[in-house]
């Protein structure tokens, strides 16, 4: 009687574990569970065992998940201790068998914890997982880098091109495949699969990688329209109701929107080879086609004129900067007209001569640029939907990729971070110093 009384009043008297608490205790399961893989085990054993450890990470709470990745950070480092003796050892002696010691010491516990996890069905997609939740969470857990350094290093040797494989995307493919292609376009969204239909008809392609551990879930895909011709808008291209042309009769082919699909594979470059692998695949199909050229977004151009905005001199240019806050400005047309003049020079000279890190600071431009293509012309008004308004006052970019000057580019892009661009371009770019931009 007093006991069971006694019982009550504990209850009532001691608080609930709170939720980091909480937390902390799931993750702690499914760090035991983890590390059960590193234990000597039978291979049908090890299997259950990962297993396991994959059931444990999927069922961990969301609040839980901080805790599990800093708990894979403390539990699978390397031995600190002993790894400064093998560093003070060599440093005395440099001998092979102590530089292999070493090596080997410097090696986290948790990259042979991956490595046993991509061995079981379903691990290596929960390996993208946690990469991709640790990149989103490194600004505010800088200890994450752990994780993301051993990922990212396992992920470039998995994800090489020997493993990947090349798929034409059409309407007969399987349903739950272009699903996920309406759910990643991340350039230009696709409203449903009306959409998506018209971007399969004939006069389109669209290509993806695919690799054997993820099978269903493409890694990269590319949409491509053939056409006659460079397209300077984008609109005409994604209309519903635009009719289908004839592929045999097409010079050209414009890529219109590139999608990284897994955010877990930063860093792992895919989008070079399918470029190149694609625009083999089309000139075998279509000897016609010669021009491989894109229809880029100009993402950074936006943030970059804000940053910028006090280096403007001049009072008609800071008006037309200005007037891009005005709705339906693209509609007016002596408005439109006048900002022309200013935005066209200023973007020029932003994809040229824009630098960070000694690379062009629009993301887009680096990558084209980095694979060798060309910066070949600008486009007026070429997106005037919300999103190119606001980020590149409806402007777009051409890059072409001349296949017998894609490695020469590239070269000179590596060497000397040389922005390879046509000499409109660059004329319209010096134009800039009509308006006075600081370089």
């Amino acid at each position: 009687m007093v006991s069971s009384l006694f019982k009550r009043l504990v209850r009532t008297v001691v608080p609930p574990p709170n939720e980091a608490a909480r937390a902390e205790r799931h993750a702690g399961r499914a760090i035991e569970a983890w590390q059960a893989l590193l234990s000597n085990r039978g291979e049908v054993s090890g299997a259950a065992v990962a297993h396991e450890a994959l059931h444990a990470y999927h069922d961990l709470p969301v609040s839980a998940r901080p805790a599990f990745y800093t708990q894979l950070v403390t539990s699978f480092a390397p031995d600190q201790a002993a790894l400064r003796t093998a560093c003070e050892n060599y440093l005395a002696e440099a001998s092979p068998a102590r530089l292999a010691r070493l090596q080997a010491l410097a090696e986290p516990p948790l990259q042979k914890l991956c490595q046993r996890l991509n061995q079981t069905p379903g691990g290596t997609a929960a390996l993208i997982d946690v990469r991709k939740h640790v990149l989103a969470g490194l600004a505010e857990h800088p200890e994450w880098q752990m994780i993301d350094a051993v990922l990212g290093r396992l992920f470039n040797s998995w994800f090489n091109r020997g493993f990947l494989t090349l798929q034409r995307i059409d309407w007969h493919t399987p349903a739950f495949v272009l699903e996920k292609l309406i759910e990643y376009e991340a350039v230009h969204e696709i409203s449903g699969w009306r959409d998506l239909r018209r971007r399969l008809q004939n006069d389109r392609r669209c290509f993806a990688f695919f690799h054997p551990a993820l099978p269903d879930e493409p890694l990269i895909f590319i949409e491509v329209a053939l056409v006659k011709g460079i397209s300077s808008a984008i609109q005409p291209l994604l209309a519903l109701d635009a009719p289908v042309a004839a592929p045999e009769k097409a010079d050209t082919a414009v890529f219109y929107s590139i999608t990284n699909c897994q955010p877990g594979l930063r860093g792992v470059s895919f989008g070079n080879l399918l470029i190149k692998q694609v625009a083999q695949k089309l000139g075998e199909e279509f000897p016609r086609i010669k021009t491989f050229s894109t229809l880029s977004p100009i993402p950074g151009f936006a943030t970059w004129l804000a940053q910028n905005s006090d280096a403007i001199k001049t009072q008609e240019a800071r008006d037309a900067i200005l007037a891009l806050g005005t709705p339906d400005w693209h509609q007016q047309p002596a408005l439109a007209e006048s900002m022309q003049k200013i935005l066209l020079p200023l973007c020029a000279h932003y994809l040229t001569t824009a630098m960070r890190d000694d690379e062009p600071a629009d993301p887009v431009a680096r990558f084209h640029l980095g694979n060798g293509a060309r910066a070949e012309r600008l486009n007026w008004l070429a997106d005037t939907s919300a999103r190119g308004l606001k980020n590149c006052a409806g402007m777009m970019v051409n890059y072409v990729y001349h296949l017998d000057q894609i490695e020469a580019n590239h070269e000179v892009y590596v060497r000397e971070h040389r922005v390879a661009a046509t000499h409109e371009l660059r004329r319209m770019a010096r134009d800039c110093a009509l308006i006075q931009l600081k370089q």
